[in-house]
């Protein structure tokens, strides 16, 4: 699937929400070092996700959008595997069952009228929220390489860089995938000013990346952020903001610093996330890609879908 044939730019699709914090705060499951994946080594695991996601594949058949289904390999790159006591042979079948996953959920769901799409998520090499050492950017490539085509060889039809806090990493990514010929969507966090963790401005971060690639994502997004926090660097427009597709918005007003200090968790206000989602449409109606991050679940996406599918 190129990257211009790739039916959520041309129409509204929605997506799941905070993954983790849904079945770390709302399920009380145990998530070692934030790593969903870890869900799919047994029975039960799997059988919760499956459930999670169809959840999600519900309100998008019932709003009339299509659906972008992102594995559970957000944290699942070769780094993780000590900390997560696994061999780089385990954590590659479980970055290919997380597609397997979705590809037996789209077959069940698609249709003319619901087209899904099957991600592979590759989230930062190390914290979401902290950059640290910054990679160069050709070490950056050659570290995600490695999940990229591990997950490539699975099928599914793109992938997507969640949660990027600098541009070298980001840019890393993207050359990863176009190394394995997939289309990629690239998002960036920011902090609630607007800006990356870094200082970078997301006209700066966006700019850079497809400068060194040519326009090789098929789009950007920006996750794990208030709307509030964005919200006024697209009110800016430029040719940079019409790259933004996709927006997974956290429910809370909180800084990441304050989140990451947080033992319960923000949910905020669904039906109010919703209008913000609207009013950032109507800001930006290029948003074609809609779900959560942080804080969120399906009660958020089925607001956000009520709003703005009207």
């Amino acid at each position: 699937m190129a990257a211009n044939h790739l039916p959520q730019l041309d129409r509204l699709f929605l997506t799941d929400a905070g993954l983790e914090t849904d079945m770390i705060f709302n399920e009380g499951r145990e998530l070692p070092c934030f790593a969903s994946i870890m869900m799919l080594r047994d029975a039960e695991g799997r059988q919760a996700l499956d459930a999670y996601f169809r959840r999600y594949l519900d309100i998008a058949r019932q709003s009339g959008a299509g659906f972008v289904l992102e594995s559970v390999s957000w944290r699942a790159s070769p780094d993780w595997a000590a900390p997560l006591g696994l061999t780089m042979a385990e954590l590659d079948e479980l970055n290919r069952a997380s597609i397997a996953m979705l590809r037996e959920l789209r077959a069940d769901y698609q249709s003319p009228t619901m087209p899904v799409v099957v991600s592979g998520c590759i989230g930062p090499r190390g914290d979401g929220y902290d950059p640290g050492r910054i990679m160069r950017r050709d070490e950056a490539e050659a570290y995600h390489q490695h999940q990229a085509g591990v997950l490539a060889s699975a099928g599914p039809d793109m992938l997507s860089a969640i949660t990027m806090n600098n541009v070298n990493e980001a840019i890393g990514v993207a050359r990863a995938a176009r190394n394995v010929n997939l289309p990629v969507a690239i998002s960036f966090t920011v902090e609630t000013d607007g800006r990356l963790p870094t200082g970078d401005s997301i006209e700066a971060a966006i700019e850079a990346v497809d400068d060194d690639l040519g326009g090789y994502p098929a789009y950007f997004m920006i996750n794990c952020a208030h709307p509030s926090h964005f919200e006024g660097a697209l009110r800016g427009g430029g040719a940079w903001a019409g790259r933004i597709k996709g927006i997974r918005a956290n429910a809370s007003r909180c800084s990441h610093a304050e989140l990451d200090a947080m033992t319960e968790l923000d949910s905020g206000d669904p039906r109010q996330l919703g209008q913000e989602y609207q009013a950032l449409r109507t800001l930006a109606p290029h948003l074609t890609v809609l779900g959560g991050c942080c804080g969120t679940d399906h009660r958020h996406v089925a607001a956000i879908a009520e709003a703005c599918m009207a």
